[in-house]
């Protein structure tokens, strides 16, 4: 008799061990194949997993809350934090550099050391082909068909001896400094060795604008001319800003570079220009020294520019 419950209550446990080892197949299997056990049945552990309490009667579902849009300013905010961390980050390993960007549909300005002085090397050619046109418009009349040759090799090919003509005929330094302040360029001081000119972006990219500006002091046909000569840069020179631009959209340039002497003969490398194109219109400035080589500065300018667009999302 004894026996018989000892062969008794070894059967009934090896029912539940079993039945334990079911549950367990059973909590391996859903139709993900996920490990997860199921409501109501045996965890791994061997512990009964409590089950879902039924919501009462009458009960009211939690409203979902509101997520708010958040404002313009509190984007644009965001953006310019973002780029503004990210050409630190940058900064950390680069030469130094300074960036600019004017958007034209809003009227938005975005500057990374706005205000640090660079010497101009060609970037000064569009200051002269400016101050050029405002000179012909205060006499009232077009470009002489020798101005016009200059301004198309000062433009489109880089020349400096038709750049030292201009600057000549527009009364050097001292010349070019007066239209400068018809221009809004304050923070830009000329040299009597136009290449050394010094400036800062945000004098570039006010340049810029005043190419552009159907209010400024350049008239319609000045700013045609312009547009025309700094769209139609000769393909070696159209680096730079033009990295930015998509298939679909189209750009003006104007580049410098110079070995500096003065700084063991390391690179400046400026890019200044305009990307127009569905719903795009910014100006964009860049300007940098101390690069090792040409090329490298080349990639670091377009790197700085490439990481305004990849933030401020224009």
């Amino acid at each position: 008799m004894r026996r018989t419950r000892i062969w008794i209550l070894g059967a009934a446990m090896a029912g539940v061990l079993g039945g334990a080892g079911l549950v367990g197949v059973g909590m391996m299997r859903d139709s993900g194949g996920s490990t997860r056990p199921l409501a109501g049945t045996f965890s791994e552990a061997g512990v009964r997993a409590p089950a879902q309490a039924a919501p009462r009667q009458g009960a009211q579902a939690q409203a979902p809350a509101v997520q708010k849009t958040p404002s313009p300013a509190a984007v644009r905010a965001a953006r310019v934090k973002a780029l503004d961390a990210a050409l630190k980050k940058y900064a950390a390993s680069a030469p130094e550099f300074s960036v600019a960007v004017l958007d034209r549909r809003t009227g938005q300005r975005y500057s990374y050391r706005g205000t640090e002085k660079y010497e101009t090397a060609s970037v000064v050619k569009v200051q002269v082909l400016a101050c050029l046109l405002l000179k012909a418009q205060d006499a009232r009349r077009d470009l002489t068909a020798t101005e016009l040759s200059l301004a198309k090799r000062m433009i489109r090919l880089s020349d400096n001896d038709a750049t030292t003509s201009l600057f000549s005929k527009l009364g050097r330094a001292s010349g070019v400094s007066a239209c400068n302040k018809r221009l809004g360029l304050t923070e830009t001081k000329v040299n009597s060795a136009w290449g050394l000119t010094r400036t800062t972006v945000n004098d570039q990219v006010k340049l810029l604008a005043e190419l552009t500006d159907t209010s400024g002091p350049l008239d319609a046909g000045s700013r045609k001319l312009a547009y025309t000569l700094m769209s139609t840069v000769d393909d070696s020179q159209d680096w730079g800003v033009p990295a930015v631009a998509r298939s679909t959209e189209k750009f003006t340039v104007k580049n410098g570079w110079l070995a500096r002497s003065t700084e063991n003969y390391r690179w400046i490398i400026n890019s200044v220009g305009r990307v127009t194109g569905p719903g795009t219109d910014v100006s964009i400035a860049v300007l940098s020294h101390d690069n090792a080589t040409m090329s490298g500065g080349i990639a670091t300018v377009q790197k700085v520019a490439k990481l305004t667009r990849q933030h401020l999302k224009y």
